[in-house]
């Protein structure tokens, strides 16, 4: 049974940034982390963009919307900032960046296509999205094992509602999807952030700015160390230490109200962990978010 349908509420950290033009989506094969060559129009999966030394800069669901645009569906990063930054490699690519004032980002709990099961009323509504061809109205799957979930793109703003955005970001953590502020900007590289989980980067493309770093990492296993989801009962605040007795083992990256994803050590003795002094736990990641 598909999951009961639940209101569209504004997503305000998610922002969207366009790539249009002849050679938008060459220019994003060459910048980003993930291959976009096996996505037809219509189709997303995770991608990001990294620092010559191979650490992420920004994550975000990358959709194909024709042969000549490319989506990118910001999660954290500013999106002026990010859209300025990667103006300086067009050179002279066909291609422009832009962050359209229109776009409004939404999202809804228990409406999903995950696993083929289609919400109530998806099919209809993305077959009209299609025929119109706007450029900023689009339906993203994001459900996981977690239940069903869809991102939506349109020009019509959800409802306030913050109770709903916890949630979406609780289960963003919960399926191993960081969600950086900018104190973790340009600190981890992606083997750090467990991004082989959402198939976010690819080591056989070819050149992307630190793509050595990666394939270094991943041809040579020397990931020494990856997320881990830890639980509390008092919320985290990323930056925070995680500690085993009186050793720093590893970083908070990302918080949720109680729940955080910290990069820690993949071989590690068991023993009690604390954050900020206060004891926590570790909780196994759900599957199901990777495109």
């Amino acid at each position: 049974m598909p999951d009961k349908p639940q209101p569209w509420f504004a997503l305000p950290r998610h922002r969207l940034v366009v790539l249009e033009g002849r050679d938008a989506l060459a220019f994003a094969q060459a910048q980003f982390m993930s291959d976009l060559r096996p996505l037809q129009p219509g189709q997303w999966h995770w991608s990001g963009w990294l620092t010559p030394k191979g650490r992420v800069i920004a994550l975000f669901a990358l959709l194909v919307r024709d042969p000549e645009t490319a989506w990118l569906v910001l999660h954290d990063a500013e999106p002026d900032a990010f859209a300025s930054a990667l103006q300086r490699f067009v050179f002279r690519s066909k291609v422009a960046i832009s962050v359209p004032g229109d776009a409004v980002i939404s999202g809804a709990l228990g409406r999903s296509r995950h696993g083929g099961e289609p919400f109530p009323d998806s099919q209809a509504t993305m077959e009209k999205l299609a025929a119109m061809a706007a450029p900023t109205e689009a339906l993203l799957d994001m459900g996981g094992e977690g239940g069903g979930r869809t991102l939506r793109i349109s020009g019509e703003r959800g409802v306030e509602d913050a109770a709903a955005v916890a949630r979406w970001d609780a289960f963003d953590l919960r399926h191993g999807l960081p969600r950086l502020p900018p104190s973790q900007a340009e600190q981890w590289t992606p083997q750090q952030l467990s991004l082989e989980r959402l198939r976010a980067f690819s080591v056989k493309k070819g050149c992307y700015p630190g793509q050595e770093i990666v394939s270094r990492t991943h041809f040579l296993g020397k990931a020494k160390r990856g997320l881990v989801l830890l639980e509390g009962d008092t919320p985290f605040e990323a930056g925070s230490e995680v500690r085993a007795g009186d050793r720093a083992i590893g970083t908070v990256v990302s918080a949720a109200g109680t729940l955080a994803l910290a990069v820690m050590p993949l071989e590690r003795e068991p023993g009690d962990l604390q954050v900020a002094g206060a004891p926590v736990r570790e909780r196994p990641l759900l599957d199901g978010l990777a495109r």
